[in-house]
């Protein structure tokens, strides 16, 4: 089996054992290389369950070792761990005057210090040398120490047993999902979809998920059968997009340049690449095909079913890039030969204009305060009419938008229902502004609809429950449809803390369980340990990758970050700008939660960012730990234990400069993992108030506990406190599989 297809069980918590790896009958004696690899996976903070000991105990030694190799690569062991600064703990007390006065010293070739590796002089009664892995001056590290990780008091991960039947049944759940997958699941979709291949039965639900079975039918070239699942000309330009940028959304060729041109932009302007960046993204993104490519997206045009008229209405929106792949797919060429007839048609009625827009009809009607008119055309498309019901309420007024909304409530998708419900309060709040986030763009605070100021607090309160009332009615018609003969059921405290997935879709890969955007992650013990790791693998280079922390009070704000190495509450581990050859480098920051009370602290955000130009290095990770117990610092710095590991993520290649991975509530006590890319360079870059702005609409999302609570009121099912008691079990595990968290609550056809 492919080592790959054993992360993506890992990811869940359990393990696979195939069938042709047991090699001896079930004992009930644990044999010694078994209880060896229960000790060593027990100092990665892994234990197993009891059916899953049973098999492993069976397998041969080299099997074991496989998957204890495997986990040693997902929990980050075999990387560098060792930061700038030994026992970073304790502060180092250098200043900006050790900076000068080392940079004066370097300049004028001045002899009254230490040299080192890196070639700089570091002067007497300046940097305390002796306790750093590296040069202080440049952060460039040269001593290195192995991760010494050992068993810890920590409670253990439970890993349970899987078969080659649960891969499967998580591949088509994937591909059933109702909602679009994260990063996280569309690697685990890739991996699975090349291990068993695409079943002709799987029924796929989303664009998106579309793409990837496509991809891997062209790939074994079945390029009919991969043809018959484009309904629409965008269906063809996101997969022809998807190629080319490896983005699954149609984003502008000029918000990558631009993103990409302010990604190499610096403080300074002697290391500002902005320029040279922008004419290699505009050289990248041109299209180019061969001839193959050339008949293959022609043959798919020419065979679209959808009449020709609404397949250039289809194509309108993205208008600019279709005249772009029109040309470089040399389609007019193709559209004088026989057979691609429908091509030509297109074509035509493309380049003359001639058809009507629907999004144009309405905005005609309703800048006529045509309600009539408006609500008819609005009612043809109901995705698109949920989509801009608050608005549509502003403008025309709650009760006659609400009565023809519900004209045509059962067609709307589930998900836009919830996705109603969820943002309701924040829409009709005139104090409250909102987060959005632009395709390929960073978050970004909006301000409140101006029609708001129309209607009095009263009218804003009574909108939102139409829309909550509307909202639930729907919500439970769903559940009472969904029969069942169970009388009791046990739902996870943890639950209520974790967000409906809809919405808000994480864009990085983690590699261990994983979270939903705005899930909360109690704190056990009294310090919080941030860390980033980057490089490996990366000859040794200047690649400066920055870990921060934001620290909001009342009335002010305080950051830690490598200009600032110690602050009230927090102590960071060192600036490293350049990494080590091959084997990546680490840093960073301990969070004191009692010294943070004591000084009135409301919040700490969680940062990254790239100092160096560009975006954040691929395979980055950067996450937090926590524990109980006292995390301990080994005298060369390292920091990282495995076991007190609460949340990682791993960059994959994207268009982010920086973000924020978590956000904790020092008076709650609650760390909440969320993913907000931002535009900067440094911490201070940070739009304070858009966190917190972000942290609000996530927490507006309905929890998993409250919907299982609403399901088991409609059902007449028996809240039982304990899983013995229960006929239905929903636990954290099962929260984890969103596919299948979605599927109950959300549309099954």
């Amino acid at each position: 089996m492919k080592t790959n297809v054993i992360k993506v069980a890992i990811r869940k918590n359990a393990i696979v054992i195939q069938k042709d790896w047991i090699t001896g009958d079930i004992e009930t004696q644990i044999n010694e290389t078994t209880s060896e690899f229960l000790a060593n996976c027990a100092k990665l903070g892994y234990t197993f369950s009891e059916e899953l000991l049973y098999e492993v105990n069976r397998i041969s030694p080299l099997r074991k070792l496989e998957i204890f190799n495997i986990l040693k690569e997902v929990s980050g062991v075999n990387k560098n761990w060792t930061p700038l600064v030994k026992q970073w703990d304790i502060s180092t007390n250098e200043t900006i005057i050790d900076h000068i006065i080392t940079w004066f010293s370097n300049v004028f070739h001045l002899n009254n210090g230490t040299k080192l590796p890196c070639g700089h002089l570091i002067p007497e009664n300046t940097f305390p040398i002796e306790h750093y892995n590296g040069c202080p001056f440049c952060g460039t590290p040269f001593q290195f120490d192995e991760l010494n990780y050992t068993t810890s008091e920590n409670k253990l991960k439970i890993l349970e047993l899987w078969t080659e039947n649960d891969l499967k049944n998580e591949l088509k759940s994937l591909l059933e999902s109702p909602v679009v997958l994260d990063a996280t699941q569309v690697d685990g979709l890739n991996i699975l979809i090349h291990h068993f291949g695409v079943s002709n039965e799987s029924k796929v639900k989303i664009k998106e998920t579309l793409m990837i079975v496509i991809d891997a039918l062209v790939e074994s070239n079945q390029l009919e059968l991969a043809g018959q699942f484009f309904k629409t000309p965008t269906d063809i330009l996101r997969y022809l997009w998807f190629k080319h940028t490896g983005l699954l959304q149609i984003i502008e060729p000029k918000t990558i340049v631009n993103r990409m041109k302010r990604n190499a932009s610096n403080l300074y302007c002697q290391l500002d690449k902005s320029s040279e960046v922008k004419i290699k993204a505009l050289s990248d993104l041109k299209l180019k095909f061969n001839r193959s490519e050339c008949r293959m997206y022609a043959n798919w045009l020419n065979n679209l079913s959808l009449d020709i008229p609404e397949q250039c209405e289809n194509m309108h929106s993205k208008r600019g890039i279709w005249v772009r792949v029109i040309r470089a797919l040399r389609l007019t060429e193709f559209s004088k030969k026989k057979g691609f007839e429908n091509l030509a048609e297109l074509l035509d009625l493309f380049y003359t204009g001639q058809y009507e827009v629907w999004q144009g009809k309405v905005n005609h009607f309703k800048l006529k305060t045509d309600a009539a008119q408006t609500f008819a055309l609005l009612k043809q498309r109901p995705g698109l009419f949920a989509r801009s019901l608050f608005s549509t309420m502003l403008w025309f007024g709650p009760d006659v938008t609400i009565q023809h909304f519900k004209e045509i409530l059962n067609q709307v998708p589930s998900r836009l229902i919830f996705t109603l419900n969820m943002y309701a309060d924040l829409y009709f709040d005139k104090n409250a502004s909102r987060m959005v986030k632009p395709l390929g763009g960073i978050s970004k605070r909006i301000e409140v609809n101006k029609l708001l100021c129309l209607y009095s607090d009263d009218e804003l309160k009574r909108m939102q429950s139409l829309i909550q009332d509307l909202s639930f009615a729907a919500i439970k018609s769903k559940l009472q449809n969904a029969k069942t003969t169970c009388k009791t059921m046990y739902i996870d405290n943890e639950l209520f803390n974790i967000p409906f997935a809809i919405g808000d879709r994480t864009d990085h890969i983690q590699d261990l369980q994983g979270a939903l955007m705005g899930t909360k992650f109690k704190v056990a013990g009294e310090n919080v340990r941030l860390f980033l790791q980057w490089g490996e693998g990366l000859p040794a280079q200047h690649l400066d990758m920055d870990l921060s922390c934001n620290v909001a009070y009342e009335n002010e704000s305080d950051f830690c970050s490598y200009s600032r190495l110690t602050i009230p509450g927090c102590q960071h581990s060192g600036d490293i700008q350049n990494i080590p050859n091959k084997v990546g480098t680490a840093e960073y920051i301990d969070v004191n939660l009692n010294k943070l009370t004591n000084l009135g602290a409301k919040y700490v955000s969680f940062t990254c960012n790239s100092y160096t130009n560009g975006s954040l290095t691929p395979n980055l990770t950067v996450g937090w730990m926590n524990s109980e117990f006292p995390m301990k610092i080994s005298p060369s710095g390292v920091a990282y234990n495995p076991s007190s590991l609460q949340h990682q993520v791993r960059i994959k290649q994207s268009l982010t400069k920086g973000m924020v991975f978590g956000v904790l509530d020092v008076v709650s006590r609650e760390i909440i993992w969320l993913e907000m890319p931002f535009d900067g360079q440094i911490v201070q870059n940070l739009d304070v108030s858009g966190v917190e702005t972000l942290t609000k609409k996530l927490d507006a999302k309905l929890k998993i506990g409250n919907l299982l609570k609403l399901k088991s009121e409609v059902q007449n099912l028996t809240i039982v406190q304990t899983p013995e008691e229960a006929n239905e079990i929903y636990d954290m595990q099962w929260a984890m599989n969103t596919s299948e968290v979605s599927k109950m609550f959300l549309d099954k056809k």
